[in-house]
């Protein structure tokens, strides 16, 4: 084991010597490469920066105005029906469109419920096996500029309850609890 510690500190600055002496040894000119992809990827950024923008204020406004606790409230006797705590209806909301909301209201579950409660567990292995899926799509589609995105919205969208669903499902054989 102490072999594997002792390769391991010089294996990243190896690397970074090899890439340096190719690059210095070569007969293209990387460089010119690397401001070129580097172009490429500022006029990607900045064609993104319109759907981020509009993404994040709706979030907020979604967050703001309330709406999310009304839906959790109303559908709340239905999702303790099937199994979901419904401790989860703010993290089960956003987690598909926002990371960052997500992430906060991950915290808020663990700080209110603990890390070993089932609604924690489910919590956590929630934002394990699920991506912000509007998110993702729309920042995917929107710099591919693919226009006709017909069944990706609705399987991302199942499968973002599949997880849901599944996580509940696991946490629950986790704490014997099944």
């Amino acid at each position: 084991m102490e072999i594997v510690r002792k390769i391991s500190l010089f294996v990243l600055p190896l690397i970074v010597f090899l890439v340096a002496v190719i690059i210095l040894l070569g007969k293209k000119n990387y460089f010119s490469s690397f401001l070129k992809g580097a172009k490429s990827g500022v006029k990607g950024a900045a064609s993104l920066l319109p759907s981020m923008c509009a993404l994040i204020v709706s979030v907020s406004m979604f967050v703001s105005s309330g709406a999310e606790k009304v839906i959790s409230s109303f559908l709340s006797p239905f999702f303790d029906f099937i199994g979901v705590p419904s401790g989860l209806f703010p993290l089960i909301l956003l987690r598909p469109f926002s990371g960052s909301a997500s992430l906060a209201t991950f915290d808020e579950i663990i700080t209110r419920y603990g890390v070993d409660s089932l609604v924690g567990i489910c919590a956590s292995v929630i934002m394990a096996s699920s991506d912000t899926v509007i998110y993702v799509i729309c920042m995917y589609f929107s710099t591919t500029k693919i226009r006709k995105t017909r069944h990706a919205m609705p399987i991302a969208l199942f499968v973002s309850i599949f997880c849901v669903f599944l996580s509940c499902i696991i946490s629950r054989i986790f704490l014997n609890m099944i």
